[in-house]
């Protein structure tokens, strides 16, 4: 009985992993350049949120751009996400913007899919500029 217990639970995780991995893919992919960098960051972010090698997160990386092609709207991946603490998700929006500034600049659609993100992610705006700002001056 316990071990199907933790065998769903464990499932369930895992779908909220890509759940979450697929909103950083979409992030990535906003502005219709999809780049080896914007992977890279990915990647590194998935070893660092989930504790995993990289050959696992490389696993990942690929199921949740598959869930990331076949959704056509960010609230099914936001929907989990906001279950998380706060931290994990000021994380989330943390990562969001490496992604957007891995290219040195941001365009409307990138702003506009973070703010909206921010939103559904009950984050607030003074919250997302403190989190733009540092990722910015990280990049100096």
């Amino acid at each position: 009985m316990f071990k199907n217990l933790f065998k769903n639970q464990k499932k369930q995780n895992s779908n909220n992993n890509i759940l979450v991995i697929a909103l950083l893919i979409h992030a990535a992919k906003i502005d219709e350049n999809y780049t080896e960098i914007e992977k890279k960051i990915i990647i590194k972010a998935i070893i660092q949120l989930y504790n995993v090698s990289s050959n696992e997160a490389e696993k990942l990386l690929k199921l949740a751009e598959k869930k990331e092609e076949e959704s056509n709207q960010i609230v099914e991946f936001t929907r989990e996400i906001k279950k998380f603490s706060i931290e994990f998700r000021l994380k989330i929006i943390e990562i969001i913007w490496k992604i957007v500034y891995s290219d040195d600049t941001s365009d409307n659609y990138e702003s506009n899919l973070i703010r909206r993100i921010c939103g559904l992610l009950y984050i607030s705006d003074k919250d997302n500029g403190i989190i733009k700002t540092k990722v910015k001056n990280l990049l100096k």
